[in-house]
């Protein structure tokens, strides 16, 4: 077993770098996202109440996606100066499913954001008639 640990600790994961880390400067707050994951692996078929276990293990597997997303954006944004989100459309271009997702979500956003700018005038003009 000794002659494993040895073995295994030479390898990185997946999407590390074998630079220093940000992540050991920046400790995280664990389970800050427990109540939103548990809901969601319920939606998804899983147990009403989860294991702990699980739910920190599916955490810890999506601030790791999360965290690596980022951090490729910003690698391509470095060249530009500013994040945007066509960053991230960019890095997911090849997954269709995520694309296709984030492109509706974005333009429910705007149709909200439109809306909302519209009621707004709406609440305006009623006002000033009164």
């Amino acid at each position: 077993m000794s002659g494993n640990s040895a073995a295994n600790s030479g390898k990185q994961k997946v999407g590390e770098s074998s630079s220093s880390k940000p992540s050991e400067t920046f400790k995280r707050k664990r389970g800050m996202f427990q109540k939103d994951l548990q809901h969601m692996m319920y939606g998804y078929g899983d147990d009403p109440n989860p294991l702990p276990e699980t739910v920190a293990l599916v955490e810890d597997i999506v601030v790791e996606y999360v965290t690596d997303m980022v951090h490729k954006a910003q690698d391509i944004a470095s060249k530009r100066g500013r994040l945007l989100t066509e960053d991230f459309l960019y890095l997911i271009r090849k997954d269709m499913p995520k694309l296709n997702r984030c492109q509706e979500l974005l333009a429910m956003n705007e149709e909200l954001k439109q809306a909302r700018k519209a009621f707004e005038v709406d609440e305006e003009k009623l006002a000033t008639t009164d």
